[in-house]
């Protein structure tokens, strides 16, 4: 049975993720911090595939959260090794930097930073066991342009991106790839605050890109067309910057 973890599973772009990795066959483990009712309409959406999922709620900037859920259950399940690890949980709180404050800059930087090294921390021991894997990373077109306001998603997105090309070095050897995908404008709960009409013409396709978008090019990176493929950052952004 192949088994694949979401971070951030339950909504938006990590719920198309879990979507399209059930339509190839992976089981779902589905990681959600606190919104219990939109986690159980991702896992109805993965089930409606024809394969099984579970919820895993944790707190990924929380090692001893990690540990004692996750961990737990990979040692209770020794024979259901994870094949595909998408670190899709992030937050954004956006401000200019001078008004910023500690717990704006903090919680954006613990939960994409932290939540991928202790995630995957814990992960890649078995893939390098395995000698199979693939990590896929949910980054930014802030991590890789940078954007006013957003100085700590930046910074978080653009240090996950650092991290993605140095481990992909570090266990290629071992058949496991680690890849970025980079969004950029998304009709999410992420991007709701923001008015499309405002941005859509600065992007050359002139719309917002779905969540289904990015999860296509997900679901390549995870499948054995990728195999080539690794310590890349791949931009779903409509043009809007490459």
């Amino acid at each position: 049975m192949k088994y694949a973890l979401v971070t951030g599973g339950s909504r938006g772009i990590g719920r198309a993720i879990c979507v399209k990795l059930a339509g190839m066959g992976y089981h779902i483990l589905i990681n959600f911090q606190s919104n219990v009712e939109e986690a159980e309409k991702t896992l109805e959406l993965v089930k409606a595939k024809g394969v099984n999922g579970e919820l895993m709620k944790f707190d990924v900037s929380r090692q001893e959260e990690v540990d004692g859920s996750l961990g737990k259950w990979m040692e209770a399940n020794p024979d259901k090794p994870i094949e595909v690890l998408v670190n899709n949980a992030g937050i954004r709180k956006d401000n200019l930097l001078m008004w910023m404050s500690n717990k704006e800059w903090d919680t954006v930087m613990d939960i994409a930073v932290d939540g991928f090294f202790n995630v995957t921390r814990l992960i890649i021991k078995q893939m390098l066991y395995k000698k199979y894997g693939r990590v896929v990373n949910v980054v930014s077109l802030s991590g890789l342009k940078g954007l006013p306001g957003q100085t700590n998603y930046s910074a978080s997105k653009a240090a996950v991106i650092g991290a993605t090309k140095a481990l992909s070095q570090e266990v290629g050897r071992r058949n496991i790839t680690v890849n970025a995908v980079a969004p950029g404008f998304i009709n999410t709960d992420m991007t709701k605050d923001m008015n499309e009409k405002d941005f859509k013409q600065l992007i050359p396709m002139s719309r917002f890109g779905t969540p289904e978008e990015v999860a296509n090019v997900v679901g390549f990176l995870a499948s054995d067309q990728a195999t080539y493929v690794t310590g890349q950052v791949i931009s779903v952004n409509g043009g809007l910057y490459s």
